[in-house]
């Protein structure tokens, strides 16, 4: 496992890839040397890889389509393996042309689910009424109306630090491969931190988390997806009505109004516009509800 120890650590600190998108490589290419072992009867080492023929990934990547995995998990599995080669060529001169031109299954594009203008305002308000205490209600609102009002993801909303309030007009985010980016903060959500902040039972300072779990300890995602969940259950809402679709909300509903779709990639921290662009497909889609709902020849 040496090498791919090598391998992640340089995707973490040179690359600036996400945490969860270094596990995700760890864990397809932990799955991928066990696979090799048994398929090539031999221990994995660096030698193995300059020999290995396009079939042999074909075969593991069969093994795991197998297994139920979908034709998103085989990309992304085919991805991790080329993302290695690459290294590996760079690193220690293992060319492999027969793996660079290995095409996994075409994905159809998939559209951001947002959740409606209502049914953010209701998830909003009917958190506030389902915490038992006080201060985790104001915190639930918080987290929801910043994911709402400033198109946080929301492992960025919750590595905030106490530093963010009061809270600005203007808020530093360390967003998505530890880029930096600004967001700007409506009054409802100043609000609704502020609120929070004052109602906390453990000290918010500079070096502190900003949102905290029952015992004092940094608020997890599990807790804040757990807690939407139960909301949309209450609220009849569908399955894709999670904490992520709050930011697709953002996204959509400023589109909806007429935000440039540079602000919005700006906003959400998107490196390539045509990852923003998906959103005016969304829009698409709505604007084709309405004419077959209202048209009179619909």
């Amino acid at each position: 496992m040496e090498i791919l120890s090598a391998f992640l650590e340089h995707v973490r600190q040179q690359r600036r890839l996400a945490d969860n998108t270094v596990e995700a490589y760890g864990h397809d290419l932990t799955s991928f040397f066990g696979f090799l072992e048994g398929h090539l009867g031999e221990e994995v080492g660096i030698k193995i890889f300059r020999h290995l023929h396009a079939s042999d990934i074909r075969a593991f990547l069969a093994r795991r389509r197998r297994d139920g995995l979908s034709d998103a998990s085989i990309a992304r599995l085919l991805s991790a393996i080329k993302t290695f080669y690459h290294w590996l060529d760079h690193h220690h001169g293992i060319e492999n042309p027969e793996i660079a031109f290995l095409q996994g299954p075409k994905r159809g594009a998939r559209l951001p689910r947002p959740v409606s203008v209502a049914a953010a305002r209701d998830m909003i308000e009917t958190a506030e009424a389902f915490a038992e205490e006080p201060w985790v209600a104001a915190r639930d609102v918080a987290v929801l109306t910043l994911l709402y009002g400033g198109g946080l993801r929301i492992s960025e909303a919750l590595n905030l630090n106490g530093d963010s309030v009061p809270a600005p007009e203007r808020l530093r985010v360390d967003g998505k491969g530890k880029k930096v980016r600004i967001v700007p903060l409506i009054p409802a959500v100043r609000q609704a931190m502020e609120e929070y902040a004052a109602l906390c039972p453990w000290r918010i300072g500079k070096d502190t988390p900003l949102f905290y779990g029952v015992r004092g300890k940094r608020l997890q995602p599990a807790i804040v997806q757990k807690n939407v969940q139960v909301l949309r259950a209450a609220l009849g809402l569908p399955e894709t009505a999670t904490p992520h679709a709050l930011r697709h909300a953002f996204a959509t509903h400023l589109l909806a109004e007429g935000a440039d779709l540079r602000a919005i990639q700006t906003l959400l921290g998107h490196a390539s516009l045509s990852t923003t662009q998906v959103y005016t497909g969304v829009d698409s889609e709505r604007l084709r509800a309405v004419v077959a709902k209202a048209h009179p020849r619909a």
